[in-house]
């Protein structure tokens, strides 16, 4: 049993199947998706099946199907500036990729049931500011993890532009998950087997469109206390940047602005990503998913969004596309911003800040 997309090689191969299969369909989507390598976030053992697309599960740890993020976050519609809240955050992939998008003025919080699960996801959010070759093409917005039941957030909570639900949905919450949302904006859930979009058109207005026919694990119902009263979730403060972190978004722009202009000039080489190998695409049957973690099914048949009647019962081409000899594997991209920094007159600790006191 399959996944709604063929299983990829590497992370770049993955979403080019999700793009073929029209899972992903737009730029600002891809990119994110191809910043942020899916193995990384797979203990080391299992990472064989990193870009297969299948949902994973490892005791609290849990990743859903390639699919179902690309379908989540095409649904999300996310634009720079925006605020974030994704509930049941788990490892944080889901959160870094729309930090690459949110930019360093959105907001980006989470909220975890499990304290290990937490402690993990920072660990992979830290590894990914430190180690990644694409992060310095973006201007992220880090994620804060918080530690709590979803359905026990403080009523007087900040608001959201866009909120994501990671678990089943109750019909019974649904008036608790819309509460969190501000006017204008969209919540992503799985609601009564089904990934649904919900727009807040109006203080009491509502736009609803199914996407998906999925089934969750159900939200984990909160335990009450002795008192009777649930715990409450406290999110993080919606805190302002602080003058340092100001001074280095623009020192990193403005730099970005010369190595572009340098590009444009011929004179650089600029921010580009090295082309990667192509790969020759063919047109593939209808696939369908059923998603297993461990012996437990989580989740439904899912038919790919690209389905037609018109591609169906079309085979892969019988003949094999000759490999041209001097065809081979790209080199990673270069990092222009970084030798540019390291190029600079500048003293040690500045040019780490800049940097972000990263490895590479």
């Amino acid at each position: 049993m399959g996944g709604a997309v063929s299983a990829g090689e590497d992370n770049d191969e993955l979403i080019d199947n999700l793009k073929e299969a029209q899972y992903i369909r737009t730029e600002l989507v891809e990119q994110a998706f191809r910043a942020v390598d899916r193995a990384d976030y797979y203990l080391e053992e299992f990472k064989e099946n990193a870009y297969k697309d299948l949902a994973w599960k490892h005791g609290n740890i849990h990743l859903s199907a390639p699919c179902i993020y690309s379908e989540v976050m095409e649904a999300l519609d996310l634009q720079p500036g925006l605020s974030f809240l994704n509930l049941g955050s788990g490892t944080g992939y889901l959160s870094s990729m729309v930090g690459l998008i949110l930019g360093p003025f959105g907001v980006n919080h989470g909220v975890e049931l499990h304290p290990d699960v937490i402690e993990y996801a920072k660990q992979k959010l830290d590894f990914f500011i430190r180690t990644s070759d694409s992060f310095d093409r973006f201007d992220f917005c880090e994620p804060s993890f918080v530690t709590g039941n979803c359905l026990e957030i403080a009523p007087d909570c900040s608001r959201y532009d866009r909120v994501y639900c990671g678990a089943g949905v109750r019909r019974e919450h649904e008036d608790y998950m819309k509460s969190l949302l501000k006017v204008g904006g969209i919540l992503v859930m799985p609601l009564e087997e089904k990934l649904t979009k919900i727009t807040r058109t109006g203080p009491s207005a509502w736009e609803t469109k199914k996407i998906l026919a999925v089934s969750f694990a159900p939200l984990v119902q909160p335990p009450r206390s002795g008192s009777g009263r649930p715990r409450l979730v406290q999110l993080p403060p919606l805190a302002v940047r602080s003058l340092q972190d100001l001074a280095r978004i623009a020192i990193r722009a403005a730099i970005k602005r010369v190595i572009h202009q340098e590009a444009a000039s011929g004179s650089g080489s600029g921010l580009r990503t090295t082309p990667r190998l192509k790969r020759r695409r063919v047109r593939r049957r209808r696939m369908e998913t059923i998603v297993f973690l461990d012996k437990e099914v989580f989740a439904s048949r899912i038919s790919s969004p690209s389905e037609d009647s018109g591609c169906e019962g079309l085979e892969e081409e019988p003949q094999e596309e000759e490999q041209s000899p001097a065809e081979t594997k790209p080199e990673p991209p270069v990092n222009f911003l970084r030798e540019k920094v390291l190029r600079l007159p500048l003293p040690e600790p500045l040019r780490c800040y800049l940097l972000y006191y990263r490895d590479k």
